[in-house]
Formats: C-alpha cells, sequence, structure tokens
C-alpha cells in the first residue's frame, strides 16, 4: 500500500512539475541577453540570458559606450552578449505551438570589438533566420540606430528551440552579438492563403510554414505601441502615410464613440481594437474616387513569396452593397469583379472585423522587387458609395523550400558611394556613433525611412537607370566634408565635386559682367546669406544671384547645402539652380528668375498686385507639392527648415517655386528620422515643439506651412507688435478665433463673400491641423495636399454652379494680374524687410529677415 502512494504521489508531482514547465514555457519570454535584466521603459520585466545559454566559450558580456538619444529604453539595448565563436541558446517551449521570435540589435561600439566587424548567422532549430546578417549596415542602411526583426516560427514537436548565433567565416575578426530576444506563444493566425494571378487550386497553406514581418501597418491609424498591442503580443503597428503612393492619400477616417469593435469568430490576437476603429478610405465623392486608385507600395527581397495579410472593419455601412471595392496587389486581381470586396457581406455586420490572407511571389526582375496594394470602387454592382477602405496592412516573407528566411544586406545607395562615406568607418569611434541614431518614436522611423527611401527608388526607376540587383533605394548617409574656412579660401574644388557636373560654374568675370560689378543698383533682395542681384547673362537670360557676405554667419555651409540640395533637384514647384561660382575670394549662386516676386508681396504689399482667392490656393497646392516632393520624392529626406511666404517665389505665370535651401537638412542628417540642432528658422513660423526639444523633422515644415495657410488667408504678417498681445503671433490668433468659431473675421477684407463656405472650411480645418502643437498630431505634407487640392475642387465647383469666373486665375496675363486691387498696407508690422521696390517693378527675390542669427 505504502509503495502504491508513493507511485501516486509521484505520478502527481510529476505532473504538477510538468503543468508548471508547460506554464513557464507558454508564458512570454523577455531576455535581456549580457545583462542582469530589469524593467524597461513600459515596466516589463527583462531577465538575463545566462540560465538559457547552453554554450557560452567565447561569449562576452559588454556594455554598448554610447547611448543613441532614440533609444527607448535602455534595457535591453544597453548591453550585448558577444560571441566570437557558434554559440546556443536553449528555449523551453510547448510542443505543437507557435512561437513569435523577436530579436533586438543595437550595433553601438562595444569595447575592443569593431562593430563593422560584425556578420553572423542566426537559425531557429532548422530554419535559418539571418544569415552573413550584418546589423550595423543595415541600420546605417534605414538611418536608424537599432534593429528589430521579427519571425513566426511554426510549431514542432520539441520541448526546446535552440538558437544559435554562428560569425561569418568570410570576415577577419568576425563576432555575432545580440542585446535581446523574445519569445511568445501564439495562436496560429495562418491557414489557407488565396495565391494572386492563379485558381484556387494553387492556394498555399501556411500553417506550418516559418515567416518574418516585414511592415506592419495601422492605416489611417496611430502608431500603436507593443504595450498597446493585442493577445499579449507585444507587436508595434505603425502609422501607413509614408508607403500612401503620391499626393491621392483619400481620407483618414475613425469610428465612433458608440460603435463597438465585435471580435466574434475572429481572434482578438488579430489586431488591436484600434486598428479596426481607424481606416484609410476614398471619401463619399464617387464621381472623384473612380478617378484613382488608393495605392501603397512596399520594397522587399526578391525570390520569395510573400504573404499580404488585408484587414477590414467596416464601421460606417451596415448593409451590403454599400461599399464594394476591387483589390489588386503587383497589378494582379486579389479581389475584384465579379469577386470584389464588401466587408458587410464577408462579416455580417457593423463594427465586425475580420482579414484576408494574399500570397504573392516577388521575382528578381528589373522593378520588381516590390509589393504594390491598390484599392479602386467596384461599378458592377452598382454599389451606393464609389468607394474603397482598408484597416491594417501586414506582409510576412514565408520561408524557402530550404527554411530558409535570410535576405541580404542592404548595399550603400550611389548617393553615399558620391560622397565618399566608407559606411563601416561611421562607427569607428564615439564621435561618429551619432550615425547610428534612430526614429524619434524608436523603430518607428524605420519605416518610415524604408518608405521614403521607396519612394526614391521607384522616381529612379522611371527615370530608367536603377540597377535592380542594387539596394539602391536605400536613403543618404554622411555628407560632403565641410573642409574650408569659414569664409576667404577658395573651395571650387569642393563645390564642383558637390554640384557633380549638374550645374553651371560661373567664372568671376562672367558674374561681375552678369551684375554689372555687383552694382547696388542691382540689388533686389538681401537675406542671411548676403545681397541677392538681378544679372543678365548669356546675352539676355535674366537670373537671380546670391552673392554671400563676409561677415555672414552661414557663409561656406549655406553655400554648399544650397549647391548639394539644388544641383541633384528638379521640381516643378522648386526654383532651380542655375549654377555657382567660388573663385576670387567670391561665393555665388545663380538661378532662375521669378519675375513676380515672392507670395508675401502680393499678400499685403501695396506696391504688388493683390491675389484672388483662387490664385492663392493654387500657390498653396504648387509650395505644398514642392514641399511634399522634398519630403518624399527626392532622393533622401530633406527638411527645407524656413518656409514662409518670402521664399515662395512666383514665376511669371503665378506658378509657385519653393527656393532658399540654405538652412535645410538632407537624408545624412536624418539619424533619428529627427535631427538634434541648433534652432534656426523665422520667428512667427517657428514649429513651436522643434524650439523646446530642439528636434528638427519634416512635421516642422508643416508647422510652417500652417502659418503660411493662415497668411494666404488673412493677408496679414505673422508677426505684429503693435497688435494686442493676445493678436500679435497670426498662428495663435488664428487658432483662437477659428475654435470660437469667428475666423471669417480676420480673413482678408477682399476675399469676403468671394470664398465658398465649404472650401473655407476645408481650408481651414488644414491649416488648423498643421499648427497643432505636437508633431505626431500634424499631418503629412501628402495629406496637406489632397486637402487642398479638394478645397480647390470645391472652390471651382461653387464658381461653376454660380457662373462667376476668377478673373484671378492662374492663367491670366501679367497684365491682369497686376491690374487687380492693390491691399492697404496699414496692418504691415512683419520683422521681413522688404527692400527697393521700386516703381519699376524690381523684384525682391530671396527676401528675408536682415538678422542672420534670427533664422
Amino acid at each position: 500500500m505504502k509503495n502504491r502512494q508513493h507511485f501516486w504521489l509521484s505520478v502527481v508531482w510529476f505532473a504538477l512539475i510538468s503543468e508548471a514547465f508547460v506554464l513557464v514555457s507558454s508564458q512570454p519570454l523577455a531576455v535581456a541577453c549580457g545583462s542582469k535584466g530589469g524593467k524597461d521603459e513600459d515596466g516589463r520585466n527583462w531577465e538575463s540570458d545566462e540560465k538559457y545559454l547552453k554554450s557560452s566559450h567565447g561569449s562576452i558580456q559588454l556594455q554598448a559606450g554610447y547611448q543613441d538619444p532614440s533609444l527607448l529604453s535602455i534595457i535591453p539595448y544597453m548591453n550585448a552578449r558577444i560571441f566570437t565563436s557558434p554559440a546556443m541558446y536553449q528555449f523551453p517551449i510547448k510542443p505543437k505551438k507557435r512561437y513569435l521570435a523577436r530579436f533586438h540589435f543595437y550595433p553601438a561600439a562595444y569595447p575592443n570589438f569593431n562593430i563593422s566587424n560584425s556578420y553572423f548567422s542566426v537559425t531557429a532549430g532548422e530554419v535559418t533566420l539571418m544569415n552573413n546578417f550584418s546589423a550595423q549596415i543595415t541600420c546605417q542602411a534605414l538611418t536608424q540606430a537599432y534593429l528589430v526583426r521579427e519571425y513566426s516560427l511554426a510549431h514542432s514537436d520539441s520541448k526546446f528551440l535552440n538558437i544559435t548565433f554562428t560569425p561569418s567565416t568570410n570576415y577577419t575578426n568576425s563576432f555575432a552579438f545580440v542585446n535581446g530576444i523574445e519569445l511568445i506563444a501564439m495562436p496560429n493566425l495562418f491557414g489557407m492563403t488565396t495565391t494572386v494571378g492563379y485558381d484556387s487550386s494553387s492556394d498555399l497553406d501556411i500553417s506550418s510554414e516559418n515567416l518574418q514581418m516585414m511592415f506592419r501597418l495601422n492605416v489611417g491609424g496611430q502608431y500603436i505601441p507593443p504595450s498597446k498591442d493585442s493577445g499579449g503580443l507585444f507587436r508595434s503597428w505603425y502609422n501607413d502615410d509614408p508607403y500612401v503612393f503620391a499626393a491621392a492619400m483619400g481620407v483618414n477616417t475613425e469610428a465612433d464613440e458608440g460603435v463597438r469593435i465585435r471580435y466574434k469568430k475572429l481572434s482578438h490576437s488579430s489586431a488591436p481594437v484600434d486598428v479596426y476603429r481607424t481606416a484609410r478610405a476614398m471619401g463619399r465623392i464617387g464621381h472623384f474616387n473612380l478617378k484613382f486608385n488608393l495605392t501603397w507600395w512596399f520594397q522587399v527581397d526578391a525570390n520569395f513569396t510573400y504573404i499580404v495579410r488585408l484587414h477590414f472593419c467596416d464601421f460606417e455601412d451596415d448593409s451590403v452593397n454599400q461599399r464594394v471595392f476591387n483589390v489588386y496587389i503587383n497589378n494582379q486581381s486579389a479581389q475584384a469583379d465579379p469577386y470584389a470586396a464588401d466587408i458587410i457581406a464577408w462579416t455580417g455586420g457593423k463594427g465586425i472585423p475580420t482579414y484576408k490572407d494574399y500570397a504573392i511571389f516577388v521575382n528578381d526582375g528589373p522593378g520588381d522587387e516590390m509589393v504594390w496594394i491598390q484599392m479602386t470602387p467596384s461599378t458592377e454592382s452598382k454599389p451606393q458609395y464609389y468607394d474603397s477602405q482598408l484597416n491594417g496592412v501586414e506582409i510576412f516573407k514565408l520561408n524557402d523550400e530550404n527554411k530558409n528566411l535570410a535576405g541580404s544586406n542592404p548595399q550603400p545607395s550611389s548617393m553615399l558611394l558620391e560622397t565618399g562615406s566608407k559606411p563601416n568607418k561611421s562607427f569607428h569611434s564615439k564621435s561618429n556613433n551619432s550615425v547610428l541614431a534612430g526614429a524619434a518614436g524608436g523603430a518607428a522611423a524605420s519605416f518610415v525611412l524604408i518608405a521614403l527611401a521607396v519612394y526614391a527608388y521607384i522616381k529612379r526607376k522611371r527615370a530608367g537607370g536603377a540597377d535592380s540587383h542594387a539596394s539602391s533605394w536605400l536613403p543618404l548617409h554622411g555628407s560632403s566634408p565641410s573642409n574650408g574656412s569659414k569664409y576667404g579660401k577658395s573651395n571650387s574644388s569642393d563645390a564642383s565635386a558637390l554640384a557633380q557636373g549638374l550645374s553651371r560654374h560661373f567664372s568671376i568675370s562672367e558674374i561681375r559682367q552678369a551684375t554689372q560689378n555687383f552694382i547696388d543698383s542691382n540689388v533686389i533682395g538681401v537675406g542671411g546669406f548676403g545681397k541677392v542681384y538681378k544679372g543678365l547673362i548669356d546675352g539676355g537670360t535674366n537670373v537671380a544671384i546670391k552673392r554671400s557676405n563676409p561677415s555672414s554667419e552661414q557663409g561656406i555651409n549655406e553655400f554648399k547645402t544650397e549647391i548639394e540640395m539644388l544641383s541633384k533637384l528638379r521640381h516643378k514647384h522648386l526654383v532651380s539652380l542655375i549654377g555657382f561660382c567660388d573663385e576670387g575670394g567670391e561665393m555665388c549662386l545663380v538661378y532662375d528668375y521669378m519675375a513676380l516676386g515672392t507670395f508675401r508681396e502680393h499678400l499685403y504689399n501695396n506696391k504688388k498686385a493683390q491675389l484672388s482667392w483662387k490664385q492663392r490656393l493654387e500657390i498653396c497646392i504648387g509650395a505644398a507639392r514642392g514641399l511634399h516632393y522634398l519630403h518624399t520624392g527626392a532622393k533622401y529626406t530633406i527638411i527645407h527648415r524656413d518656409v514662409k511666404t518670402t521664399n515662395i517665389l512666383l514665376d511669371e505665370k503665378c506658378v509657385a517655386k519653393v527656393s532658399d535651401f540654405g538652412l535645410s537638412k538632407t537624408g545624412p542628417d536624418m539619424k533619428q528620422g529627427h535631427v538634434s540642432t541648433v534652432v534656426k528658422g523665422s520667428f512667427g513660423y517657428l514649429d513651436p515643439e522643434y524650439f523646446r526639444r530642439q528636434q528638427l523633422t519634416e512635421k516642422s515644415d508643416v508647422y510652417s506651412f500652417g502659418v503660411v495657410l493662415f497668411e494666404a488667408l488673412c493677408a496679414r504678417p505673422v508677426l505684429n507688435p503693435s497688435l494686442p498681445k493676445e493678436q500679435v503671433s497670426l498662428a495663435d490668433w488664428a487658432l483662437h478665433c477659428h475654435k470660437n468659431g469667428t475666423l471669417e473675421d480676420i480673413i482678408d477684407p477682399h476675399l469676403k463673400g468671394k470664398i465658398n463656405p465649404e472650401c473655407l472650411n476645408k481650408f481651414a480645418d488644414t491649416a488648423v491641423k498643421c499648427l497643432s502643437d505636437q508633431g505626431l498630431d500634424r499631418p503629412h505634407m501628402g495629406d496637406v495636399l489632397w486637402n487642398l487640392e479638394f478645397a480647390l475642387q470645391l472652390q471651382e465647383s461653387a464658381d461653376s454652379a454660380s457662373g462667376w469666373i476668377d478673373q484671378g486665375s492662374s492663367t491670366s496675363s501679367d497684365s491682369s494680374v497686376r491690374s487687380q486691387r492693390q491691399v492697404n498696407n496699414s496692418s504691415q508690422g512683419s520683422s521681413d524687410l522688404e527692400l527697393n521696390e521700386e516703381p519699376n517693378n524690381q523684384i525682391d527675390i530671396f527676401s528675408q529677415l536682415v538678422d542672420p542669427k534670427g533664422r
């Protein structure tokens, strides 16, 4: 009897121990590698990796020598486990269970280790996750400080998951490292998947496959941090704005507070509620929606199959055939007539989410390394609304037949090679560790920067010349060194290298001849860089020539910045750089001459022609197009940093062109998604968040442009000290009036009764959003552009309905523009200086603050 009791006690004890083991192995596991662990900034506990490390010879625990400002938490990033020989972690897992594995890398400077030598592979069981992987190159290419790689590993029969790090044998002194590992049991959210471009017999069952997460977006909504994710999976969901093609961005919508999201049969782990409460749609103007598609684009590794998961939840409609739309992936029908998408038909009701999976193989042909998602309204079933909608996107890479998920390291862009920078040398010293800087908000910026780079890649593809096998889409790092003195020495060799043969090199004799030896009567403006002269070149071509002031604090830096920017930029709404001169102790920049001067002069200057509302709208749209191109369409992200009405110039046809790039910041400096820099700009236009934090982002340009919009509407200086205290700042006063419903009281008297109310509301709402105190709450310039174009359409529709013709259209001749009414100058109180406004209509190009320190 006693032996029998001992036997059953042993059985019970063993069962309890086994159950406890299963419970432990199924709990989310966060391991801080190379440290004792602790809690991160979100309060999540990370434990030491010691007990999981099974082969530790050749492993070293080290602390990073530099903490990048973009790191959201010291844990797990400031300590690393470094391996000089193959090493293995062994984690207990629950058999027959799918696991999410997440790896954290911070390729900083570690004592006695050159991060440039770090090349290694990572395997999880029999699955190759990374091969010949360099976190340093990848982070540098993505202009971020740290990297997170996430995988969904198929179930196995084993009770342990072995994760092995192996330094590459292809490089001298190579080593592997890792800062943190997460292992989380997850429901199997994968099953039968529709194969795009084939019939149903080709559908894939991916329930037992391994996948790498490539993109995860909250479409039409804000960033969702890991702490707000559902199902305890700690996923990050990023905003989709950077991935939306061109300016046709549709509208962001959000469910009313009374709408409850009901998961029904859908797992709560599929996506958090916030994903299903927000969406991007086309809007309810059906005839307009039929003219464009909603399009997203993503760059991926070639020769892999990708699973595109689209999340849907209709929180506006409640019946079938109200909103029906087609879905295309890589120009192939994924969900199209006669099987177009009808969310209510799929889910059976309002507020019920679902998702659809589609498989697409990406070839290795020129231009093929992309996944495109397009949506357009269906017309076949004649739905109530010609509209489409998307709530979320996830894109996963599917393992190949060899259970491989590893792609190649990104290659330096051609622009990076042009600068002469050596990527691997950027991490050798503490002084250069800033190259590692990531985006504000952490890894969120990696997605933003990838998308901006993708846009640049496509632009080059269209221009015909990108090598599809080289990762030339990646953003630029490093810039040409500024090895000249502040002023005085000739730097023609530097300038010539910067221009790369794209701009004309003028001799000093040509410049002197063009300006009549810099005669004062030819001065047409002045700025922080120096005086601006009207010049004549090539026997009759008018140009504007900026001559550097020897006492200017901007000097060589602004000179090089302008050449570096504009010699590589060509856009209808950017002022074109014709050439430069850098000899004889002179630094000059030669631009197209803008016949109608600055936007500001036509808003409140009694010597310039008054602009109609439609003209002002068209000018704002043109400037927005120029800024949108700088932010997303150039080869690398460009922040203007001095957006204002004096830097928006008008040509002879009243076409707006953004000018003055001397203070701009570019991709090489966008290491964190923001630039930590001394505050510069023009008072009245300055982003308050930038002023407080000294961190510059593209949203700083958006804020300044919001001030420009109100300046266009109200025709008054942005700062007027002669007014009552609450009215001194145009931005503050306009926000106050908009909030109180009195905005119409402060608009330009010449516009009273001439603006369609719907147009005014759309325009004002756009400007107010631009002036949000927090950058994250401001729209991207693409959203601003779309809304302004919509406002113009509303105005034109109202004008057509009333039979009124706007005589101030941009198609008007120069004489008709100048014959319009002139505005009274009594309200003028701006800190900008107007110079040399003579009766012969010479134009003040580049007029700015006289004191360069005020910029």
